[in-house]
């Protein structure tokens, strides 16, 4: 198997964005015959045109010469950014499986889709040397991922690093699933909402946690407030930590409750999520009592930062109700 790793197929140097503030080349931003839009497609920020088990909303075309409409947008929501060809076989594949994997994660990931055929500009900017690429864009910057299609497993573990990343940068919105709405044209965020992130921007972290109580006090069902609330938990409570020393801790003292919550901690961070889960049910197993409860009540915290609706969060459950009972 083809090992891909973060940035590979990618030219040397930085990616600069800034060339992508117009059309590369004027043929590329004309309507083709018949196209409903820029270059072919719709323009950036509209819906694609639907696709089976796909919400609608969920996947985005863009263009050379919308492409920053698209960056602004991921100041709140991140993307995955998927350059395709119709050159190149392994197009299809990646764009289906980042289609599929994005629709389980209940609208955290926009998907971005770019035709490299009519958009030479963004191969440019990228100075890439193989197609498909895969681009990630948290508040507005550019994160490299990897060039080719992999295995849907490991894309998987890919776009949950991305996610990671974007909530330790605080960008926790959510695309409006369900109709057209544009990440770009998005309401503005309700005030309490808007005070956690401006705090998260700034390092406050207690302040964010204030403003999601109190948006929580106000509407106990603000569903928004309370992933919030939870993945903000989960940067207070990593943010001064020794990686290697937790491990190690955990490593010496499989029954240490601590020790094996701040593990789990890390390994939702970085996207494990299999393993935090496995983690902590291995341990509801192992505890009674008040050190049971708490690593249950931890679990479901971070059931919350993954996604109630995701599938691994739906499969432990399960294996947690059995655990229990």
């Amino acid at each position: 198997m083809t090992q891909h790793t973060p940035g590979a197929g990618f030219g040397r140097g930085a990616i600069d964005l800034g060339r992508l503030s117009g059309p590369t080349n004027p043929a590329a931003s004309a309507p083709a015959p018949g196209a409903g839009g820029p270059a072919g497609g719709p323009a950036a920020g509209a819906a694609t045109s639907p696709v089976a088990g796909v919400p609608a909303g969920l996947v985005i075309e863009a263009t050379d010469a919308t492409f920053n409409e698209v960056v602004s947008g991921t100041v709140r929501v991140p993307a995955v950014v998927v350059i395709w060809s119709a050159s190149a076989p392994e197009s299809e594949q990646l764009r289906q499986d980042v289609r599929t994997i994005a629709a389980s994660l209940e609208g955290r990931l926009q998907v971005v889709e770019i035709n490299a055929d009519t958009n030479p500009g963004i191969l440019q900017a990228l100075q890439a040397q193989q197609l498909p690429i895969a681009l990630g864009l948290v508040q507005g910057q550019p994160v490299p991922l990897f060039a080719g299609a992999i295995p849907a497993d490991q894309l998987r573990g890919v776009l949950d690093q991305l996610l990671a990343l974007a909530v330790q940068h605080g960008v926790t919105g959510r695309v409006e699933l369900g109709s057209a709405t544009q990440v770009d044209e998005m309401p503005p965020l309700p005030p309490l909402h808007a005070e956690a992130y401006d705090a998260i921007d700034r390092g406050d972290l207690d302040a964010a946690v204030a403003a999601y109580t109190q948006a929580l006090k106000q509407n106990p069902k603000d569903h928004d407030a309370e992933i919030g609330l939870a993945q903000v938990g989960l940067l207070r409570r990593t943010s001064d930590v020794d990686p290697q020393a937790i491990r190690s801790a955990a490593a010496e003292a499989p029954d240490d409750v601590d020790a094996q919550l701040a593990v789990a901690d890390l390994d939702v961070l970085g996207g494990h999520i299999g393993d935090a889960f496995t983690r902590l049910i291995d341990l509801v197993v192992r505890t009674a009592d008040e050190d049971r409860e708490r690593v249950r009540a931890h679990l479901l915290e971070l059931f919350a930062v993954v996604g109630n609706h995701d599938e691994r969060v739906r499969k432990a459950r399960t294996a947690l109700m059995s655990a229990l009972f």
